[in-house]
């Protein structure tokens, strides 16, 4: 097997990042795990410190951007082959760990989303009409400016191989960075697939998308997914087989 870290960006998630970390200990897969604290106001911190949990403390906020970007920089300077994303909130499920890395293992792909909307899926939570309404427009806009279609553009389940470790490890985006990271790749050549994944809803805590906060979601990520549409090929390029 190959050397796996899962990074779990985690803001004010005392309530569920001990579940979270416990179940991916608890798989049957060899798999290291690393809580990146955005400086979480309530106690994050304190239930890593009292669970021994491996947790790297940010002083100051970054988003979750800066607080997976993080994560990757762990996995670059530690030799890690692959890296997968997997969110502090309980939405993601591990037994479907093994699926989204079997194609990075395979060498078919460079990164795999896991996706709730392929293969017509019925199952699972798949997030509120009005969010689902806008992850169709964000997938449409990517199929116009990379030609290729991601059903799923907004999910933080993600798995990546070296190469895209060391990419995402110098530069990532800020805010909402699934979607204009996922251009990017595309744009420099590298493969994106997705597979099916079931999610759960979240339980507790809350989403720091809502409200009026996501019509300036919608905004910023459209803008991100168009100028690096615009910067097209950069220097980044998937290592030759």
């Amino acid at each position: 097997m190959p050397k796996i870290l899962v990074i779990i960006p985690a803001y004010n998630e005392e309530k569920s990042i001990l579940d979270v970390y416990e179940s991916i200990h608890e798989s049957s897969l060899d798999l290291d795990c690393i809580v990146i604290n955005d400086a979480s106001t309530d106690g994050t911190k304190a239930v890593c410190e009292k669970n021994h949990l491996l947790y790297i403390d940010l002083i100051h906020n970054l988003g979750i951007g800066g607080a997976v970007q993080t994560g990757y920089r762990y996995a670059l300077e530690n030799n890690y082959d692959i890296a997968i994303q997997f969110d502090g909130d309980g939405q993601h499920n591990v037994n479907y760990i093994e699926e989204i890395i079997k194609p990075i293992i395979s060498k078919k792909a460079d990164l795999v989303i896991g996706s709730r909307f392929i293969e017509n899926n019925s199952e699972g939570f798949k997030s509120t009409k009005a969010r689902r309404i806008g992850i169709s427009i964000i997938s449409t806009l990517i199929k116009i400016v990379t030609g290729k279609t991601i059903t799923d553009p907004t999910s933080g389940f993600r798995a990546c191989n070296k190469d895209v470790i060391k990419l995402f490890s110098e530069t990532y985006p800020m805010e909402y960075p699934e979607p204009p990271s996922s251009v990017k790749l595309l744009k420099n050549g590298y493969v994106i697939k997705e597979v099916p994944a079931i999610m759960n809803e979240r339980k507790l805590g809350v989403s720091s998308i809502k409200n009026w906060k996501s019509v300036y979601y919608m905004i910023n990520v459209c803008l991100s997914i168009l100028i690096e549409s615009i910067k097209g090929k950069s220097k980044c390029h998937p290592t030759s087989e």
